[in-house]
This record gives structure tokens, C-alpha cells and sequence, in this order.
């Protein structure tokens, strides 16, 4: 089971930019199924989930 989450772990992060365009979609769409109403803290969790994928960086604007 360890060998499948590293090739997952490793496939993150040669897509590091896809996986957090996906991140950013699923975020979005969260955000409007909710009406905006948990907006602060989807944003949090969209971005907690991108520093860990990949590099480490996010792609969403400060």
C-alpha cells in the first residue's frame, strides 16, 4: 500500500499545476454550492491543500 501512495505523492507533484487548478476548481465549486456563505474558510482549506501538494507553492493570488 506504501509504493501506491508514493506514485500517487509523485504524480502530484510532476503535475503540481494541474492538481492545484483541480484544488481551485473543486474550491469554487464548494463555494457556490454553499452561496458563499463558508467563502473565508474554503479558501483556507483550498490553500492548505496546495501548499502540500507539489512544490509546496499555490496558485492562487494573495
Amino acid at each position: 500500500m506504501n509504493s501506491f501512495f508514493d506514485k500517487v505523492k509523485d504524480l502530484a507533484d510532476q503535475h503540481d499545476e494541474k492538481v492545484d487548478q483541480a484544488l481551485d476548481k473543486i474550491g469554487d465549486f464548494a463555494d457556490d454550492k454553499t452561496g458563499n456563505k463558508y467563502s473565508e474558510h474554503i479558501d483556507k482549506g483550498v490553500d492548505f491543500a496546495q501548499e502540500r501538494t507539489g512544490e509546496g507553492d499555490t496558485t492562487r493570488p494573495a
